[in-house]
C-alpha cells in the first residue's frame, strides 16, 4: 500500500513520464519524417481517438468487448474459487487435478480461439469462454496460495478447540486468503480483456478487437493506436476498481505496515 504523500509523489511522476515520452514521440516524428502508416505522431493518434469517441459505433464496440470481459471475468471468479477451495482442502485433488490444470495453462490461447469458434458460434460465447480459459488460472493459483498459507499457530489452536473443517475455513482460511484473492483478481480482469479481445480477432461481428481488424485492412494506423490506448484506459480503471474494492473488503490490512 502507498501512503498518501508517495502517492501524490506518483501521480506527478505519471504525468511528467507521459509528457517527456509523448513529446519526444512526436519530435522524433516530425524530425525523422516518418511516414503515418509507419508510426503516427501522438497528435494525429489523438486526433483520431477523438473522433471515435464522438460516434455511436465505437461506443457500441467498447460495450460489447466489455459484456464480453465482464462475463469471462466473472465465471472465471467462481470456477476458479470452486476448485481452488476444493483443491486446498483436499489433497488428492491437488496430486490428481492441479497437474492437468497446469498442463492445459501451456496452450497459447490463441490456438484455442478458433476452436471455440467453431463450437460457440460467431457471437459473444467463444469470446466468454476465452476470457474465462485465460482468466481463470491467476484468480484460481491465488486461492489456493491464500487457503495454504494459513498461520500454522492459529491452525493449531483452532483445533485444540475443537474447531470443524468448515469453521477453519470460514474463520481463518478465507479471511487469510482475501490479500492473494484480490491480487489474483486484478492480474484476472487484465487477463479477461485479453482473452476477449483475442477472440475478436479470430472471428466475430463487434468488439473493439474487430475494429482494430478492420484499421489494419484499411492502413489507418493511427486509429488502431487510438484503439489500443481506449483498450488501456479500459484496463487501468478495471484494475483500480478492483483495487479499491480491495481497500474496502481487506480492510483489517493496515496501510502502513510495510513502512514502520
Amino acid at each position: 500500500m502507498i501512503p498518501r504523500k508517495n502517492r501524490i509523489t506518483q501521480a506527478v511522476l505519471v504525468v511528467l513520464v507521459f509528457i517527456l515520452v509523448t513529446a519526444a514521440w512526436q519530435i522524433f516524428v516530425r524530425v525523422t519524417d516518418t511516414p503515418a502508416y509507419t508510426l503516427p505522431a501522438p497528435s494525429d493518434i489523438g486526433e483520431k481517438l477523438l473522433a471515435m469517441l464522438q460516434t455511436p459505433s465505437f461506443w457500441r464496440d467498447v460495450w460489447v468487448t466489455l459484456q464480453e470481459t465482464f462475463w469471462g471475468f466473472l465465471l472465471s471468479i467462481v470456477i476458479a474459487v470452486t476448485l481452488g477451495v476444493l483443491i486446498s482442502q483436499f489433497y488428492t485433488l491437488e496430486l490428481s487435478l492441479l497437474p492437468y490444470i497446469v498442463a492445459f495453462q501451456t496452450i497459447p490461447s490463441i490456438a484455442l480461439a478458433p476452436i471455440y469458434l467453431y463450437w460457440f458460434g460467431y457471437g459473444m460465447a467463444p469470446k466468454i469462454a476465452l476470457a474465462v480459459t485465460i482468466s481463470c488460472f491467476p484468480i484460481m493459483i491465488n486461492v489456493i496460495a491464500g487457503l495454504q498459507s494459513t498461520n500454522a499457530e492459529q491452525l493449531q489452536m483452532l483445533r485444540a478447540f475443537g474447531a470443524s473443517r468448515m469453521q477453519i475455513l470460514l474463520k481463518l482460511s478465507i479471511p487469510n486468503a482475501m490479500p492473494h484473492f484480490f491480487t489474483g483478481l486484478r492480474l484476472g480482469i487484465i487477463m479477461s480483456l485479453t482473452g476477449a479481445l483475442v477472440a475478436e480477432f479470430v472471428g466475430a461481428s463487434a468488439g473493439l478487437g474487430l475494429r482494430i481488424l478492420q484499421y489494419e485492412a484499411q492502413a489507418k494506423i493511427a486509429d488502431m493506436f487510438g484503439v489500443l490506448i481506449a483498450l488501456g484506459v479500459m484496463g487501468i480503471l478495471a484494475y483500480a476498481l478492483i483495487s479499491c474494492l480491495r481497500k474496502k473488503v481487506v480492510f483489517w490490512e493496515d496501510p502502513h505496515e510495510h513502512h514502520h
